[in-house]
């Protein structure tokens, strides 16, 4: 199962897990987005274990689908990062505390065990049983928009820079690739640019020669194809796919007047959006209020005991939506989190400055 190459260096002991089989850990983790990830350490630094589960292959969430080369400001102490940046440092962050991933699976089912703990099944048979429960989910599961082209599943595995792809992993893989990238909005145009110069050629196709990108991206994107680096195909939609045994080797597109035009292309990147939803979240007996999640504001406790949730799922007065605002319901949880997992026992809460990091194989907390 493909995660992003710097994880594979991180101490984490156990890692990636394969699917299937139960689990026992202290906290399930429900999204592997940034607060997600730093749930787990916010949970590490309280003596808990986590298991964390994501329908997404991979790590970083929504920032490494949508933008994980996309600039962010606001995040504390870092003038500027990347999605993917973001990604890895928290990843690093959580990696002492020995986290058990669980990745290209989604949660369907969530009980109570009948002793106060919780039991959760993924559509894989993962089976994870655990005294509390942090749900990270973002905006729920989401799955991109595909295309209404006929035979287009056909090249959706065809490998890293080859093929249909609906979010762009490893820009290295596309170059020297003949590029075909489809869309009006910020990913498109995002991606556009930063292919521009690493593929052998990059061709935009947009059905009307207006974007709704950020404007400063939209004037690079027409100063790179007024220099002849990138060629906007607009107004045009795609019609079609072209290949053999799986291998992209045309996109067809039409303008307004219908006329086809066939685009040489090894790689096609549809970018129109994500379909969301909260999918199962929505009948595990939640409080929801506008298809989130309503919690206390300071405890990010929902309705159920021992379920907590974090992040843009959550929902309270005054909510702001913020990566920092996650951060902090992620600290919230913890800590209510540790008085379920060891009931009776006292928290001297220590500042990290002085608690320090244990050691990546050092050992957990018992219960």
């Amino acid at each position: 199962m493909a995660i992003f190459a710097a994880m594979e260096t991180l101490a984490q002991p156990t890692g990636l897990l394969e699917p299937g089989g139960v689990h026992e850990t202290h906290v399930a983790v429900i999204g592997a987005g940034p607060v997600g990830l730093f749930a787990v350490f916010e949970c590490g630094m309280l003596g808990m274990k986590c298991h964390v589960v994501d329908a997404l292959a991979h790590l970083g969430g929504q920032c490494m689908a949508l933008y994980p080369e996309k600039p962010i400001y606001d995040i504390p102490g870092l003038p500027e990062t990347s999605g993917r940046e973001l990604a890895e440092r928290l990843a690093r962050q959580a990696a002492p505390f020995g986290a058990g991933y669980h990745l290209g699976q989604r949660v369907t089912e969530l009980t109570e065990t009948g002793d106060g703990a919780w039991r959760l099944v993924t559509d894989a048979g993962t089976a994870i049983e655990a005294r509390a429960v942090i749900i990270a989910a973002g905006v729920g599961a989401f799955q991109p928009k595909r295309p209404p082209l006929a035979g287009i599943e056909a090249y959706e595995n065809a490998g890293e820079g080859r093929g249909v792809h609906y979010a762009v992993r490893d820009p290295e893989a596309f170059r020297g690739r003949r590029v075909v990238v489809a869309g009006g909005g910020d990913s498109a145009v995002d991606w556009a640019i930063h292919l521009t110069g690493l593929a052998a050629s990059v061709r935009l196709v947009h059905r009307r020669d207006k974007f709704r990108a950020a404007p400063e991206s939209e004037q690079r994107l027409r100063a790179l194809a007024g220099e002849g680096a990138l060629e906007l195909v607009v107004p045009a939609q795609l019609r079609g796919v072209e290949g053999t045994g799986g291998e992209l080797s045309a996109v067809i597109v039409s303008g307004d007047a219908g006329a086809e035009r066939r685009l040489e292309a090894d790689a096609l990147l549809p970018f129109y959006g994500l379909s969301q939803n909260l999918g199962p979240i929505a009948e595990w007996g939640l409080g929801l209020e506008r298809n989130r999640i309503v919690t206390a504001p300071t405890t990010a406790a929902t309705n159920l005991a021992g379920v907590y949730a974090i992040g843009d799922i959550a929902e309270y007065p005054d909510k702001r939506k913020l990566i920092l605002t996650g951060f902090s319901e992620a600290a919230f949880a913890a800590h209510a989190a540790f008085e379920v997992v060891f009931p009776g026992t006292a928290l001297h809460f220590e500042y990290s400055t002085t608690k320090g990091l244990p050691e990546p194989d050092g050992p957990a907390r018992k219960e």
